[in-house]
């Protein structure tokens, strides 16, 4: 399981020599492992590094447990540095060389697969998920005082009384504020440990209403959608539905990002557009949140003195002077420079705007 602090090993590493980067898609729908042990040769057979490649190789052969859909591996031989993980998730089979590890792919699948809270809330209780690269790491539950329904011939029908339903007490609306306080207090407690970038709730629609009603507005801004889910339901269940609504979510959020984007750059606002504006202001620390079309990839020049990432062939930096360098993808180094940063990443599949505009464009802290 990759974790945040494997992905800031993978983000702080650097190295004098060339760090091998291989994503494989282990998917039993793709075939068996003859199958994607044929095509990892022939994805290395023109890589020009030995060592590296006899190291991924030999951890196929003989370390790799076939328990994923997909795997990421990062060989830098010459500096001692191997690290592997199996992802729940597919991946595109690629290979990449550089002098850093390729984390593009991973920022992807962190963008459609990572950080999402789940909560199933009913009057008196709430379980709680955290799904995490298509794999459930944790689940805790919290349980409030049982609502007894007593009847008091439709008292709750006078003004002010919540939802005006005839038959509910004063009492049982205060048994229900307390457990919903309670259930949402333990919410923000699990989502804060496990660092939720989205939640979806699960309930009935007055449920989901009451609950939501009593996140605080910061909380608020993260729940990306809801759907109706009994209390019992089983893990698979609970997955396979808070997936889909959050792909259907992220598809349509990601959309209105664009539009945004694209706006505030045409206003000179705070969003920029096209490849160089955006490594300008990556290299100034500017971004938020960076945009980039999947299959963006783009050589490139990286001063030596000041770090400055362009795609124009400058003989001279024309921030600080220096000297540049040839790099094989600066939308790979800038993808890194915003995480490392801690900017967020969103790669986008399949929204023309976004290719119109250059494939690349960020929303600006400043």
């Amino acid at each position: 399981m990759l974790t945040e602090s494997n992905l800031r090993e993978l983000l702080e590493f650097s190295a004098p020599v060339s760090v091998l980067s291989v994503y494989l898609n282990t998917e039993p729908t793709e075939g068996n492992a003859d199958v994607y042990k044929l095509r990892l040769r022939n994805m290395l057979k023109n890589v020009n590094l030995s060592l590296d490649t006899t190291a991924v190789e030999r951890y196929f052969d003989h370390g790799y447990v076939r328990t994923g859909r997909g795997v990421a591996v990062f060989s830098c031989a010459p500096q001692d540095f191997f690290r592997a993980y199996s992802l729940a998730v597919p991946v595109n089979s690629a290979v990449f060389v550089s002098s850093r590890p390729a984390v593009k792919p991973l920022a992807d699948v962190l963008d459609a697969y990572g950080g999402y809270g789940v909560v199933l809330i009913d009057k008196q209780g709430a379980r709680l998920f955290f799904f995490h690269l298509g794999e459930l790491q944790e689940q805790e539950g919290v349980m409030g005082e049982t609502v007894k329904h007593t009847k008091r011939g439709g008292a709750s029908t006078f003004p002010g009384r919540r939802g005006g339903v005839a038959g509910v007490t004063d009492y049982e609306d205060e048994v229900i504020d307390r457990n919903m306080k309670e259930s949402v207090d333990f919410a923000i407690h699990f989502f804060e440990e496990n660092h939720v970038r989205r939640v979806l709730i699960g309930g009935t629609d007055e449920n989901v209403a009451l609950f939501r009603s009593q996140l605080p507005k910061a909380w608020q801004s993260l729940v990306v959608g809801s759907f109706p889910m009994s209390m019992t339901a089983s893990h698979a269940e609970v997955m396979a539905r808070a997936m889909q609504i959050g792909r259907e979510v992220e598809q349509a959020r990601e959309s209105r990002l664009i539009n945004s984007v694209i706006t505030m750059s045409a206003k000179a606002g705070s969003g920029v557009t096209g490849l160089n504006a955006t490594l300008d202001a990556v290299h100034h620390g500017r971004v938020q949140t960076l945009l980039v079309s999947e299959d963006f990839h783009q050589p490139g020049y990286r001063c030596q003195s000041c770090g400055a990432l362009t795609s124009l062939t400058n003989q001279a930096c024309v921030l600080c002077g220096g000297a540049y360098e040839a790099i094989p993808d600066v939308v790979e180094l800038a993808v890194q420079e915003v995480m490392k940063h801690g900017g967020t990443v969103e790669v986008i599949h399949s929204l023309p705007a976004l290719v119109e505009a250059g494939k690349i464009g960020a929303v600006l802290r400043y």
